[in-house]
């Protein structure tokens, strides 16, 4: 019996170990060790940070498939896609390089500029939703814009990642931002990056029912929600109804799901598709015509193209893919 309980031990204590990533970040240049760059899973609560020695582990039991981010101030942010935990991970990360001309914010006209420029990326960045209200970006000093440009576009650059508070949703929050573009003719946005959630203060706080309820509006309709009811092959419980953008002809799951062997599922569309939750119409373009996706409504954000209601959600409105409703 002993004999059977220590072999038990060992079998799980090797389970373990073997979900647990080990690795080291350089400098691509010079491969000196980077120390304090971030290393997790975006859009989670799930991460770490770099020793002295440019050395991490971080247990991916729970996201074994999905692409690693690792991120650090002065570098360009680097993306692993395959991740494999009986090897040590060596991940080198390219200095950053910014395009933009030497001004100092002084005098007066600068000034007003700058504050136009905040305004706009606040609007843009974070949204413009009533939990944007409550959504406040820490340390905006650290955010430049391309001021000597009259060009139609605005582009934005982070020296440091983004700290937010979200006093409306509950959430303390980093955002690796990797660029920030704002067509002002055509009042189209685009950004890229990634987020870490870093604290959940409603986590037995005094405000937990308002954070929950104004979570759970934020979730309902959005593209987590929509995913994970794709997953589940529950789509019309919730509300969800989609359609061929040509010819307005419905789609049900097994229209637009496969799955492998593995047990891993993907979204397979050659066409734009609309999607609509009760009087919340979005519409879907595909980079990519099969698009990975998990049950927590992860999915392969470089692979769709989003407009209408699903696209219209900003910073202040994003939940960490640990979400459950009723959180």
């Amino acid at each position: 019996m002993r004999g059977l309980l220590l072999a038990l031990l060992v079998f799980c204590s090797s389970s373990i170990q073997g979900q647990i990533l080990r690795g080291v970040v350089l400098d691509g240049q010079s491969g000196a060790p980077i120390d304090y760059a971030s290393v997790f899973f975006s859009g989670t609560f799930v991460g770490t940070t770099t020793d002295r020695d440019g050395g991490f582990e971080l247990d991916i039991s729970k996201y074994r498939n999905r692409p690693l981010t690792v991120s650090a101030v002065g570098y360009q942010t680097n993306t692993i896609s395959e991740l494999h935990p009986s090897e040590l991970l060596q991940v080198s990360l390219t200095p950053r390089v910014f395009e933009l001309e030497e001004v100092t914010v002084s005098t007066k006209s600068l000034v007003r500029k700058r504050k136009t420029c905040l305004r706009i990326f606040r609007r843009e960045f974070i949204g413009s939703s009533s939990n944007a209200h409550k959504c406040y970006i820490l340390n905006e000093e650290d955010i430049t814009f391309n001021y000597g440009s009259d060009k139609d576009t605005l582009k934005a650059y982070a020296a440091n990642p983004l700290q937010i508070l979200n006093l409306s949703l509950g959430y303390e929050i980093t955002y690796h931002l990797d660029r920030f573009e704002y067509a002002r003719k055509t009042q189209t946005t685009l950004y890229t990056g990634d987020i870490v959630f870093k604290r959940d203060m409603g986590a037995g706080g005094k405000d937990l029912a308002k954070f929950k309820r104004r979570r759970a509006y934020a979730f309902t309709g959005s593209c987590g929600h929509f995913f994970r009811r794709l997953w589940a092959d529950e789509l019309e419980e919730p509300g969800f109804y989609i359609r061929r953008a040509k010819d307005g002809s419905y789609l049900g799951y097994s229209d637009l799901v496969i799955q492998d062997t593995r047990g891993m599922k993907y979204l397979v569309c050659f066409e734009d598709l609309d999607i609509d939750y009760y009087d919340r119409p979005s519409h879907a373009s595909f980079i990519k015509n099969k698009v990975y996706f998990e049950a927590d409504g992860y999915y392969d954000p470089i692979a769709v193209i989003w407009s209408g209601t699903m696209a219209k959600q900003r910073i202040a409105d994003f939940l960490p893919y640990e979400y459950l409703p009723g959180d």
